[in-house]
């Protein structure tokens, strides 16, 4: 892909289909955040899992993509139905990863599409995995393409950026890594050659927009590369330095990434994007230090919030 292939859009809205956090009461925190009005005959989900819905608005033209579908295979579709979302419209299905909780609704989205839809991932996105644990090492569900197939989905591998929307929507592809501090996930591993070895998670990536005077839209699935390398690479990629917004899980979650959390924030905080919501993996502890650190800036997502740029 070359600079500048990425065409911007009058408007972006991202809605929030899975994540880890519910809480009606919640207010609004900026002109961006739209909350899931409070009415008590719907109800909605949290799981520790990921899934938006993305729509694309550019002169008449709309488009509706989905980034990941969550941990269970209810969650995701329940979801939809109570914030009066139909899935039916969506033209294609990014996965930012393929761990088990952005995997999980995905075989029953398709089968209830109707008709074939383009599935965009990475070739390592269904690779045997495990992870080690004080315990032993537990293998974690692998998502199934031959099943995949059968329920509709047209699956197309890339290793590099991809577009979609005509032209509206990055897919990074593989992030490259260049952060010091972004070193990845401990304790993971990919079974290759007959062999386990540790597992670099390359299959990470994000899907991108640029917003029409504003900027680029980062939403990451969990950032196993880690979300400033994302940022950094979406500039590069796209030729552009402005970041309006910056959302999604990024994996500062847990003791072993407690010491990324403050280098984290600081690199953030330089690149500078009007908005900043961490969702899904990134971690109570970090989530609290980056409304700390950018209070103007940080906005505590919920499940079902929709998100205006």
């Amino acid at each position: 892909m070359t600079k500048n292939q990425l065409k911007p859009v009058d408007r972006v809205e991202i809605t929030v289909l899975v994540d880890n956090y519910i809480d009606i009461f919640v207010p609004p925190a900026t002109s961006v955040d739209h909350r899931f009005p409070f009415k008590p005959a719907r109800h909605i989900l949290a799981e520790h899992g990921f899934s938006c819905q993305v729509r694309i608005f550019s002169g008449k033209n709309e488009h509706a993509i989905l980034l990941d579908a969550g941990l269970s295979k209810e969650c995701m579709a329940w979801n939809a139905r109570q914030l009066g979302i139909s899935l039916s419209s969506i033209e294609a299905v990014v996965l930012s990863h393929g761990h088990f909780d952005h995997t999980g609704g995905l075989e029953g989205f398709f089968g209830s599409v109707g008709r074939p839809v383009p599935l965009i991932a990475h070739p390592d996105a269904f690779v045997r995995r495990r992870l080690k644990t004080p315990k032993g090492p537990v293998e974690l569900p692998v998502w199934d393409p031959v099943a995949l197939k059968k329920a509709g989905a047209d699956i197309l591998l890339h290793n590099g950026a991809s577009t979609l929307a005509d032209g509206h929507l990055l897919v990074t592809g593989e992030v490259e890594r260049k952060t010091p501090f972004e070193t990845g996930m401990p304790g993971m591993d990919l079974y290759t050659d007959g062999q386990w070895i540790p597992d670099p998670i390359r299959d990470d990536q994000a899907v991108v927009i640029d917003v029409n005077g504003k900027g680029l839209v980062v939403l990451s699935g969990c950032a196993h590369a880690g979300i400033v390398n994302t940022v950094e690479y979406a500039k590069k990629i796209t030729g552009t330095n402005d970041v309006h917004g910056v959302l999604g899980g990024f994996h500062l979650t847990g003791p072993a990434f407690a010491p990324r959390i403050q280098p984290t924030i600081d690199a953030v905080n330089r690149i500078g994007p009007e908005y900043l919501v961490p969702m899904h993996c990134t971690g109570w502890d970090a989530i609290n230090r980056f409304m700390a650190a950018m209070p103007k800036k940080c906005i505590l997502n919920t499940v079902g919030t929709t998100y205006v740029f």
